[in-house]
């Protein structure tokens, strides 16, 4: 499970502090595809970071007993004047791979991409959706209780969108996702439950059909 204890987050802007979340409780059941959905700028980016447990709330905990990917759709973690072969192997080593597990990653992410040339080129040569693809493929290559997935679904031409779809189809098969989307459609297919996010709470919701109900009320 994941669990929210008294949590806050918030940002400073111009017009003054923006609250994602305010002093929120909760408990998300495990083994559950989780779809979080919103507006735009409530917050569901950073609230699937922080339930992911890369980034941290200003008050209150997030504890869970599950591991959880980098992800998918924000690729900030690569180093840019490292190519991108050089970066999956950089992660494949911090995560304990064998040599001959390496060179398995290495060209499975390759060929997953279809970045071609530019997999032996800087990653600051990369456009945001070269990287988003890098980092989808590499996801796809470590083991996970859950994939966190930031829109990268959108990524690329409709024949890439149609074989990232069906690739996270089979690997779901055996992990969870925490899914943001603003394809109704993707998370209607992926997900089992939802969260909504809205004026700095979250509610959790049995049925991803409720979820997206609620979603539709929110946005008109």
């Amino acid at each position: 499970m994941i669990e929210l204890k008294n949590v806050t987050k918030s940002f400073k802007t111009k017009q003054g502090r923006k609250y994602i979340l305010k002093d929120m409780s909760i408990v998300i059941p495990s083994d559950k595809n989780i779809g979080i959905l919103g507006k735009n700028g409530a917050g569901k980016s950073t609230i699937m970071r922080m339930l992911g447990q890369i980034e941290f709330p200003d008050k209150g905990t997030i504890t869970s007993d599950k591991s959880f990917s980098w992800p998918l759709g924000l690729s900030g973690g690569f180093v840019g004047n490292m190519t991108g072969k050089a970066n999956i192997k950089f992660v494949c080593r911090l995560y304990g791979k064998s040599h001959k597990e390496i060179q398995e990653t290495v060209k499975f992410v390759k060929d997953f991409s279809e970045l071609d040339d530019y997999f032996d080129m800087p990653i600051r040569t990369y456009s945001s959706g070269m990287k988003s693809r890098l980092s989808f493929g590499l996801s796809l290559s470590f083991d996970f209780d859950y994939l966190l997935i930031d829109e990268t679904l959108s990524v690329g031409d409709a024949k890439f969108r149609k074989k990232s779809k069906e690739a996270l189809m089979k690997k779901i098969e055996n992990c969870n996702v925490l899914l943001v989307s603003h394809d109704m459609g993707t998370i209607k297919d992926i997900c089992d439950v939802g969260i909504v996010v809205n004026n700095g709470k979250m509610s959790y919701y049995d049925d991803i059909k409720k979820a997206i109900d609620m979603y539709q009320v929110i946005n008109k």
